[in-house]
C-alpha cells in the first residue's frame, strides 16, 4: 500500500467515525426508543423554555423595571431555563431510528 493510499484509507476512516459510533453525530436506537425520546425530549423542552420566558418575564417585571429593582435571582432562572430547554432539544436531534435509513452525512 502506497503512502497515498493510507492517507485515502485514514480519511475515509475518520469520516466514518465522525458519523457513526460513540464519538459520532448521530445515535442510533430503535424506532419505539427514538418516538419516546423525541416525544418526551420535545415536552420538556418546550416546557423549560416557556417556564424561562414567564421567570424572566416575572423578574423584570414585563421589562419595565428599573435596573435596581429587577429580580437578579429570578430573571437568571429564567435564563438558564431558556438555556435547559434550549440545549435538551439539541441534545435530542442526535437520536435517529434504526428504520429511518441513512443519515443525510451518509448521503455524501
Amino acid at each position: 500500500m502506497s503512502d497515498g493510499d493510507a492517507a485515502t484509507a485514514t480519511d475515509a476512516e475518520a469520516e466514518t467515525t465522525d458519523r457513526e459510533g460513540p464519538g459520532g453525530r448521530d445515535v442510533e436506537v430503535p424506532l419505539e426508543i427514538y418516538k419516546i425520546v423525541t416525544v418526551f425530549s420535545t415536552l420538556f423542552a418546550v416546557g423549560m423554555v416557556v417556564l424561562g420566558f414567564v421567570l424572566l418575564d416575572w423578574g423584570t417585571q414585563r421589562a419595565t423595571a428599573d435596573l435596581s429593582d429587577v429580580n437578579v435571582l429570578i430573571t437568571v432562572s429564567g435564563l438558564l431555563a431558556i438555556a435547559l430547554g434550549a440545549g435538551t432539544y439539541a441534545f435530542s436531534t442526535r437520536f435517529r431510528a434504526t428504520e429511518m435509513g441513512r443519515s443525510k452525512d451518509d448521503a455524501d
